[in-house]
């Protein structure tokens, strides 16, 4: 039977009201700088760092998982492993995802216990950082579920999008979590990579933007984060994990240092300097064959140096060991624990073989000590900044009302109203509407068991709705799924109930298992060599579109498809990634006409995997020969989706012809909605260098507003240029702006759209 280590916990703290358990020194005492919440955080820092032993100090450059070793018992006191006791006695950098299995109340009563143990049972009382993952909201059990980040990008709302996210900082701090090792800042442009949807797609000017809101979202503006109201961000992966080679995770990165500067580090950047985010964390790959977590040059010459950054590194999981035993560039685990502290890793995630060695390594490396305090100096000044030391306890009176709550709910909603793309609507197919009593069948391996409860909440009487999953695509196994082959029997059944209606409904696409993280564990894999819809669902569209009755496909996915059967044979096509928990409700409200689409595809659609890359702001020289026997360019572009109503762009109008240092352009256009139904658009903004002294991309988006109309509502549209919008980095790697012609567009898509040409002096 498992040893096991049980804490009983203050009435005052079950209760949640409580109070910090730090007293000033008695009389003749040295004054413990650091317990004073009135002197300035670096003070608290160096008198903090300098009461602590080696191996406190090693203890807070290090955080483990909590597994299933953390618990609550039937009386709701905190029951743990003498191994997690041992692991707890020198003190601890944080946990991840301390009660993560429980309610949001069941997990503030476990952290708080477990952050009470932690304090009252060291030394020096130094409280614990506990993370989680925000993928699709609290990656956690009873907290609200929102759509995942690409489908957040989709919805080219900046303000929408840091609504979400500072509803997942409060949700998280509520339930007693600190940090989440959340957003991803990668660029994602091969849909072969099975963490598409983690992302916020190809393009670094939108990516950036979202980036920043998730950041500002989730840490409060900050402020959040000492008030005890939101929890700090980890950028991740840095850097250009998104680039991995085949698309395959652990596989190496090639990215020239140009593309690196302009493409990849701006949203990383941004999300630092504009947001303030508390952490980074490590890319699993290389970059020019350096290992990300030995990059001391990326780490401490860009991390720091360069862009000022304060708050902490940490490793993705495992991979300071890895080092060693994947990367192959440290001759043994000593070597990989040394290598990386130097280089600027701060927190080694999981490992017990890489900064678990660094006390012994201090004898024969005395030198190792500055780096060690180095990285203890940021890890303890989060853990001030978070205001842990003054208030390391929930109110866990205030959880039950404020998770999951209506406003939560509802800007869940909202988000998905706002993330669904209207690809195609031949004829007007959508919205769905009915003289008479219609018939709508629901049908394919992606329809939820809510999907008819969505549509006949949504639709009037004159609907009648019918809906059959009929198959599923795999076999579900989490580590290596295995497509399933559909039975003839089971097609036919489903185009018989297609036969029955009127209008067949289909949802087509992926889910977790067809794209997923491909973990480090053996015969664990997630990534694809091709992007075509699997199994049998364009067999299962040809069949239905037989028919002769109209064809509108649903796609749920994790990962660019090419949907070339889908995009010829359906009438119409809504596009919604993966959704919130409430995702059927608002596709039935799309479909039936309640609310028109206003999203954009924050990725390009190839025609197949044989194009890539094909994000549309490749260097212009690239677009320039297409492939033999295949109609060049891609199925949809970036920024593409469509309306119930329509827009008309008036003529583009420049303040000037010329653009000076120190000087801004203003670029105008009108658009009207020309239809009889209230809908937003997405006004896209691109910028095109004519002439460099390298080659340049064909165009690059450099701003984007998204703006109501109402039926027959004219506005005027403004976006400003800067001269830092152009710059980039040149032939001697400096970045500037160079002398001469750029061209501006404006319109609804990278393909569709007015320009203009300006020069820069």
């Amino acid at each position: 039977m498992l040893d096991t280590h049980c804490i009983k916990i203050r009435q005052s703290l079950v209760a949640g009201i409580l109070c910090s358990i730090f007293v000033l020194p008695a009389a003749g005492q040295a004054e413990e700088i650091y317990l004073d919440a009135d002197r300035p955080t670096e003070e608290r820092v160096e008198d903090l760092l300098g009461r602590m032993t080696l191996e406190e100090k090693v203890a807070q450059l290090r955080i483990f998982h909590s597994s299933n070793l953390i618990n609550l018992n039937d009386d709701g006191q905190l029951v743990f492993s003498e191994k997690i006791k041992d692991r707890l006695h020198l003190g601890v950098a944080g946990i991840k995802n301390p009660g993560a299995n429980y309610s949001a109340e069941q997990s503030a009563l476990l952290n708080n216990q477990l952050q009470q143990y932690i304090i009252e049972n060291t030394r020096l009382h130094i409280p614990a950082l506990f993370v989680i993952e925000a993928y699709h909201g609290v990656e956690a059990k009873g907290c609200t579920v929102f759509g995942r980040p690409i489908s957040l990008a989709s919805t080219w709302n900046v303000d929408l999008v840091k609504e979400v996210w500072d509803s997942v900082g409060r949700e998280a701090r509520l339930r007693g979590l600190h940090m989440c090792h959340s957003p991803e800042a990668d660029i994602v442009r091969d849909p072969r990579f099975g963490r598409m949807s983690e992302a916020y797609g190809e393009d670094t000017h939108l990516t950036t933007e979202m980036v920043v809101a998730a950041v500002t979202g989730v840490q409060g503006d900050y402020t959040g984060l000492g008030a005890g109201t939101h929890i700090g961000a980890v950028v991740k992966h840095f850097a250009g994990y998104g680039q991995v080679q085949g698309g395959r995770n652990f596989a190496s990165i090639e990215i020239s240092p140009r593309v690196l500067i302009d493409e990849i580090f701006p949203p990383f950047k941004a999300g630092i300097q504009r947001g303030k985010a508390l952490g980074v964390m490590a890319s699993h790959g290389d970059l020019n064959g350096v290992a990300s977590h030995a990059n001391a040059e990326l780490l401490t010459g860009v991390l720091r140096d360069q862009w000022g950054f304060e708050g902490y590194t940490v490793s993705d999981a495992n991979d300071i060991a890895r080092l060693h035993i994947f990367m192959n560039v440290a001759e043994t685990p000593e070597d990989a624990a040394m290598m990386a502290l130097e280089a600027g890793m701060d927190i080694d995630l999981y490992s017990e073989t890489a900064y678990a060695l660094l006390p012994e390594l201090v004898n024969e490396h005395p030198d190792l000590v500055e780096y060690i305090d180095r990285s203890v100096r940021r890890v303890l000044r989060t853990k001030f900044v978070l205001g842990l030391f003054d208030q390391p306890y929930i109110d866990v009176s205030k959880v039950r009302k404020n998770v999951r709550s209506p406003e939560s709910l509802e800007l869940a909603q909202r988000a998905d109203l706002e993330s669904i793309i209207l690809l195609k609507n031949n004829a007007n197919t959508l919205p769905l509407t009915a003289e008479s009593e219609t018939t709508v069948a629901l049908l394919g391996p992606l329809v939820s068991g809510n999907a008819l409860a969505a549509f006949e909440e949504v639709a009037g009487d004159k609907f009648e709705f019918i809906a059959e999953k009929g198959f599923e695509l795999t076999d579900r196994n989490r580590s290596a799924p295995k497509l399933l082959v559909t039975d003839e029997a089971v097609f036919e059944a489903q185009v018989e109930l297609a036969r029955e209606a009127d209008v067949a409904v289909l949802y087509f696409g992926g889910d977790e298992y067809t794209s997923k993280e491909a973990y480090f564990l053996d015969g664990n894999i997630g990534d694809r060599d091709s992007i075509n819809p699997v199994g049998a669902q364009d067999e299962l569209l040809r069949r239905v579109k037989a028919l002769g009755k109209p064809v509108v496909v649903v796609l749920k996915h994790r990962r660019t498809l090419s949907i070339n059967e889908i995009a010829k044979q359906a009438d119409a096509i809504v596009d919604s990634w993966e959704l919130s928990e409430f995702g059927d409700q608002a596709i039935a409200k799309i479909v039936m006409g309640e609310v028109s689409p206003s999203e954009k595809l924050p990725v390009t659609v190839p025609v197949s995997i044989g194009q890539m890359p094909i994000h549309y702001s490749q260097k212009a020289i690239n677009f320039r020969k297409g492939y033999l026997f295949t109609e060049n360019g891609p199925l949809f572009c970036f920024g593409h989706g469509l309306s119930y109503t329509t827009f008309e762009y008036g003529k583009l109008v420049l303040s000037d012809t010329e653009l000076s240092e120190g000087e801004e352009l203003t670029v105008q256009i009108d658009v009207t909605n020309t239809g009889d139904r209230t809908a937003k658009e997405v006004v896209q903004l691109y910028v095109k260098d004519k002439v460099g002294s390298v080659t340049r991309p064909d165009k690059e988006l450099k701003g984007f507003q998204k703006l109501e109309f109402k039926p027959g509502e004219t506005k005027t549209v403004s976006f400003v240029i800067q001269p830092e919008q152009l710059a980039f980095t040149g032939k001697d790697m400096l970045t500037g702006v160079e002398p001469g012609a750029f061209e501006v567009f404006v319109g609804t898509s990278s393909m569709e759209n007015q320009s203009a040409i300006f020069y820069f002096k």
